[in-house]
């Protein structure tokens, strides 16, 4: 019975819609259960259906539905040509937080040429990237706008910077990290038309950091980091009496996630499908004897040179030998960790020391230094 007086009920209503339909210069009225509803002019016979089906149910209208952000597709120019996938994603989704896009690489939603890829994929001219929808954010708050800094400079001319970067300072935003070095460098020189990084260091590793000022520039760096024919060297203080006479290692490296998503590196084998290849070069600087009184072992200052620019290279590669950085919270002794800090050592002693290049424009042969900051050269000092 409730059934048929429901039908007829929409009948009516439906009668009355089609009367509304002859009266489009003035909005018409619909009496439904006691109570007047106002039919808009431009609403379609549809949605006025749903509405009257939800008010006879006891339930609210249904709201026209969004439009959902679609799939984009981006063409890589030759400008763009040789970037990292994720500054290219970063300089074309303006507005999406940059942890978001990292999450996206991550997840495989990011393809480029319908292949997989990773953050630090290249893109080239012609390359066809697949974004999957997002949602561009509000404006940031107040307190995450990157506060304009500037670092200690080695060198710098019209082309490039090569700057000094302290320990416990990210490169970029992301990953939880509002912002890093090239974001409160832009903000120190507003009148910069092109900052870019050209390479990354880990965020609690301190030392020469380069950042193109031309596009020219950056292309001609990265080729030089991609085809290895920088030297760059690194101080590490390591646990152990590290063996003068080794000084190659050579194992793969398998990159991996962890389940909250923070990225982690092991040594693999060859035949691992995702091994990638890494090769350290390593040469005993200064031996330090054991330190009973300060409960600290004998340690080892290390030049370590790396041949491939692998994520946590040369971190897995000294640990893998069972001589872990000091202070490496990662892969590195955690019960000596938590000793350091009350011997004057409360950061991973890790520091990229020397690198050798030729410059962008003249290709003259360069080598940049930086010493070691004081924190690390009053803890190898006794």
């Amino acid at each position: 019975m409730r059934s048929r007086v429901k039908m007829r009920t929409l009948s009516a209503f439906k009668a009355v819609f089609t009367w509304k339909a002859y009266f489009k210069h003035r909005p018409a009225y619909a009496v439904v259960t006691g109570v007047w509803i106002k039919i808009q002019k431009n609403q379609s016979l549809t949605y006025i259906d749903a509405q009257v089906k939800h008010i006879i149910k006891g339930m609210q209208p249904p709201l026209p539905a969004a439009v959902a952000p679609a799939v984009r597709w981006l063409q890589v120019c030759e400008e763009d040509a040789g970037q990292r996938l994720d500054n290219f994603l970063i300089r074309h989704l303006k507005g999406v937080p940059k942890t978001h896009v990292y999450r996206i690489i991550r997840s495989g939603e990011v393809r480029i040429n319908k292949g997989r890829c990773a953050a630090d994929t290249r893109v080239q001219a012609g390359d066809t990237v697949r974004v999957p929808p997002v949602r561009v954010a509000e404006k940031a708050p107040e307190a995450a706008v990157a506060p304009a800094r500037e670092f200690p400079i080695l060198f710098e001319d019209e082309f490039f910077i090569a700057l000094d970067k302290p320990a416990g300072v990210a490169v970029h935003g992301g990953s939880g990290v509002s912002f890093g070095v090239i974001e409160q460098l832009r903000r120190a020189r507003p009148q910069a038309k092109f900052l870019e990084l050209v390479h990354r260091l880990d965020r609690e590793t301190s030392g020469i950091l380069l950042v193109a000022k031309k596009r020219s520039a950056l292309k001609v760096l990265q080729d030089q980091f991609r085809e290895r024919s920088t030297g760059k060297t690194y101080l590490a203080l390591v646990q152990g009496a590290w063996p003068a006479n080794k000084k190659v290692i050579d194992t793969p490296l398998h990159k991996y996630l962890l389940p909250d998503g923070e990225r982690r590196v092991r040594t693999t084998t060859a035949d691992d499908p995702d091994a990638m290849t890494a090769l350290t070069l390593v040469q005993l600087r200064q031996s330090l004897p054991p330190r009973p009184l300060q409960g600290l072992p004998a340690m080892s200052l290390l030049e370590v040179t790396i041949k491939t620019g692998r994520t946590h290279q040369i971190r897995v590669h000294l640990s893998s030998q069972g001589h872990g950085i000091a202070g490496d919270d990662k892969y590195g002794d955690f019960a000596l960790n938590k000793r350091l800090p009350k011997q004057g050592l409360g950061r991973m002693f890790l520091h990229a020391w020397r690198l050798r290049l030729n410059h962008p424009a003249t290709g003259e042969s360069l080598t940049l230094l930086a010493e070691l900051p004081p924190e690390l050269a009053q803890f190898i000092e006794f």
